[in-house]
């Protein structure tokens, strides 16, 4: 393996000046040097460090040949590079015809361990089954030589049968692997007293025919006083990772589940993974990419980002997500606006740009009087209620992604079709928003190519990708009435 790998980072190496300059970089999310990324694996604290480990093909800007890249951070903003974890060298995980797919680490008496599924083609069709590699320093690792720990069990598809993700509780560990059987997509959980040896326990959960035909990147994890089971399903059109919420028991490895939602209601969000910090929180990151929503040009030099990391939090029945607080430490020149009445059209100066943290409020159309809330006095006259609210971000005279808020139905719509997108993708998306609470409050954390929205303080979330020149920066905010919004925007400066 150590042969494969150099040669994968000296490929790395001859190009990264070169794509680094790149117009369409993001400039504080996370993203390969060169080559292709997709699924986050290994998320994890180790030594001092986060550390993420992801799905890559060095050589190209597509899909193929998967190596693991790997990176470390002490914010979660700043990354450092390092060199490739895994690369394929074996007959499990055949160098030509499968790979080093996803997975994820633990860390073990003073080492860490990462679980990926091999994939090989021995003449029969695509067979995946588990593995491990350890490493004493977390940098450079060595596949076990009793590879592959198990393959997939009687009934399952053996092409259909990867990603585990594993954690300890108490003093035995649990796998997590996503499936398929009769075309329908599970979770299997396994357990093992020493990382070695492993045995099925149960169905974790499995499809009912809603949730497609195979479960990609499944992650379990408890949040507040429930559990909670996230993947990404192959196959159900405009579900791109889906939770579920219930209780567990260890002992028999079931776990009963009464609530479902979307993980992300935007375009480009796949493969979530988490992982718990020594501070207690619960952080998850994403590729910020989907298979069937590439929008950046298939010619450059490199494809593929992550999501800026987020934290997790059960309440009322759902999960909410926020940045990670870290990201604050970077926002600079507040530009602030209070009560700003928004007619047809209306621009702020200093509201603008292409790497900023922006939040909108929008006050509840029924309380607005003449600049204010509804204060009781009836001799008050209210304004003109809107029913219509939008606002352009990324813009300028040929380029806009625009997000329109019906006031009555309580949809937001998000529209990138005016974005720069070439390709024939989803550019339109619409959510319910159903909170029992006075305003609206929507956070834009933009990038360079990308828009991640935290509606009312994280109880839902919308991440687009955008192929828009950096050049297009406006911001504008329209009405079909007389809106009253709150703004505070940052730059995001590293």
């Amino acid at each position: 393996m150590r042969q494969r790998i150099e040669n994968a980072q000296k490929e790395i190496d001859s190009k990264k000046m070169i794509v680094q300059n790149g117009k369409m970089r993001q400039h504080y999310h996370f993203m390969p040097q060169s080559g292709w990324m997709n699924d986050p694996n290994g998320l994890i604290f180790f030594n001092g460090q986060y550390h993420v480990f992801y799905q890559t093909n060095p050589y190209n800007g597509f899909w193929d040949c998967m190596h693991w890249g790997h990176a470390v951070s002490k914010d979660f903003v700043h990354w450092e590079y390092l060199p490739l974890a895994l690369a394929p060298s074996e007959e499990y995980d055949d160098y030509q015809k499968g790979g080093c797919f996803s997975g994820s680490a633990i860390e073990h008496e003073g080492k860490l361990y990462v679980f990926y599924t091999a994939t090989a083609n021995h003449g029969n069709g695509s067979e995946q089954s588990q593995c491990l590699a350890i490493s004493e320093d977390g940098i450079n690792f060595e596949k076990y030589d009793g590879n592959p720990l198990f393959d997939a069990p009687e009934g399952i598809q053996p092409d259909s049968f990867r990603d585990p993700k594993v954690w300890k509780h108490e003093n035995k560990y649990y796998m997590v692997v996503g499936a398929s059987r009769n075309n329908r997509g599970l979770a299997l959980i396994y357990e093992s007293a020493d990382l070695y040896h492993w045995n099925f326990l149960n169905v974790l959960a499995e499809s009912r025919g809603e949730w497609g035909f195979m479960w990609e990147c499944p992650d379990f994890y408890q949040l507040g006083d429930k559990y909670v089971l996230t993947f990404s399903p192959m196959g159900s059109g405009d579900h791109t990772s889906v939770y579920l919420t219930g209780d567990f028991d260890y002992k028999t490895g079931k776990f009963d589940w009464h609530i479902s939602g979307e993980m992300d209601w935007g375009f480009d969000f796949y493969a979530p993974q988490t992982t718990l910090l020594p501070d207690g929180r619960r952080v998850m990151i994403a590729w910020m990419k989907s298979w069937d929503s590439c929008v950046i040009k298939e010619k450059q030099r490199w494809q593929g980002m992550m999501t800026l990391p987020r934290e997790l939090e059960y309440r009322d029945g759902k999960i909410w997500q926020k940045p990670v607080r870290e990201i604050e430490n970077y926002r600079k020149n507040r530009c602030c606006y209070e009560n700003v009445k928004v007619g047809e059209s209306l621009s702020l100066e200093g509201v603008r740009g292409r790497m900023i943290d922006l939040t909108v409020e929008l006050q509840n159309a029924d309380g607005i009087m003449d600049g204010s809330r509804n204060s009781g006095n009836p001799n008050q006259e209210a304004l003109d209620v809107y029913n219509e609210f939008r606002i352009e971000l990324a813009r300028n005279e040929e380029y806009t992604t625009v997000f329109t808020y019906d006031r009555k139905r309580q949809i937001l719509e998000i529209d990138r079709t005016w974005s720069g997108v070439q390709r024939d993708v989803v550019c339109t998306r619409k959510l319910q928003i159903t909170d029992d609470r006075q305003n609206l409050k929507l956070r834009f954390i933009l990038d360079r190519s990308s828009i991640e929205l935290f509606i009312n303080d994280g109880s839902k979330t919308a991440t687009t990708v955008i192929p828009t020149p950096v050049e297009a920066d406006e911001i504008l905010f329209h009405s079909d009435g007389n809106a009253v919004i709150q703004v505070e925007k940052y730059d995001i400066v590293l």
